[in-house]
């Protein structure tokens, strides 16, 4: 086929109106005001049948204007609790850090609309590597508590690390496990980067006990680890590669690429889900994967 010049100069003009309105969007539009949620029914193996079960999990909010100023986070606060979840958690990062953040959000402000969610079933949290790099006494010390885990215990949000809590829905029991963070300290001049996660530690909580269990892990790499025993692992911080086109992202923070970078993932019959999150690291740039309230229906 022959492509004249007129034809040719006409598709660069549309490339080029379509490169910009896209980027437009993907800076201006997607991740400061869209707002989904995201759905997925999970069947797994190890999960009582019958035993119903919805989680309402908020991923990397990210707070700082003009992005995500706190406003919209309570807009989210509100959305989450529509759904009519059993059990709300917080998957971590939750004040942004990228350069084009006009104001930052206080972590105590967040901590206090983080109060309004509300589930029988309670609100719990686990710590982001942002919590933990954001916090310069806990990087001197090498250990926590973090500030933002002062703030949202202040405010009656149990923060789990390495830690579980046995909970009761409706006269049947299950675990929910929570596990430090994987990359919470920086490399120092005496020390590697390293993470603050014990998962033989956190399991050993269920040792002698045979009620089901989920485990939140705010990074998913820690999958592969992840025995049997766990119906469920949740886990946030990839944002789903914040572009995604044709379930695709060309950048995951993950060692394992786009093998954990979205959505619900089966692998030997154990069940993952990532959340998009809600959130920009880096660059406040979103495209295919708008902001996100991931919910959970468990039966």
């Amino acid at each position: 086929m022959t492509i004249s010049r007129r034809q040719l100069l006409r598709w660069l003009v549309g490339t080029g109106v379509f490169g910009f309105s896209g980027a437009a969007y993907a800076f201006g539009v997607e991740p400061r005001f869209r707002l989904a949620v995201q759905r997925h029914e999970v069947r797994p193996a190890t999960w009582p049948r019958g035993m119903k079960l919805r989680i309402a999990a908020i991923a990397d909010p990210h707070l700082g204007e003009p992005y995500m100023p706190l406003d919209r986070y309570s807009e989210i606060v509100e959305t989450a609790n529509a759904q009519n979840p059993d059990l709300i958690v917080l998957l971590g990062d939750y004040g942004a850090e990228h350069s084009l953040i006009t104001r930052r959000v206080p972590m105590v402000d967040f901590a206090r609309a983080s109060a309004q969610l509300s589930a029988p079933l309670g609100v719990y949290a686990i710590l982001g590597n942002h919590d933990w790099w954001d916090d310069p006494d806990a990087q001197h010390a090498g250990h926590g508590p973090v500030r933002v885990q002062r703030h949202l215990e202040d405010q009656g949000i149990r923060v789990l690390h390495n830690d579980a809590v046995r909970l009761d829905n409706g006269g049947k029991p299950f675990w929910l496990l929570g596990l430090g963070d994987q990359l919470a300290l920086l490399a120092h001049y005496d020390r590697e980067q390293s993470g603050v996660h014990d998962l033989a530690a956190t399991l050993a909580h269920l040792d002698g006990d045979d009620a089901p269990a989920l485990l939140l892990a705010h990074e998913p790499d820690i999958f592969p680890q992840v025995p049997d025993r766990v119906a469920l692992t949740l886990c946030g911080h990839t944002h789903g590669g914040q572009v995604r086109m044709f379930g695709y992202s060309p950048i995951v923070p993950s060692g394992f690429g786009n093998r954990y970078a979205y959505g619900h993932i089966i692998e030997e019959e154990r069940h993952l889900v990532v959340s998009g999150g809600l959130g920009c690291s880096n660059l406040p740039i979103r495209l295919g994967v708008p902001p996100e309230i991931t919910l959970v229906d468990l039966a």
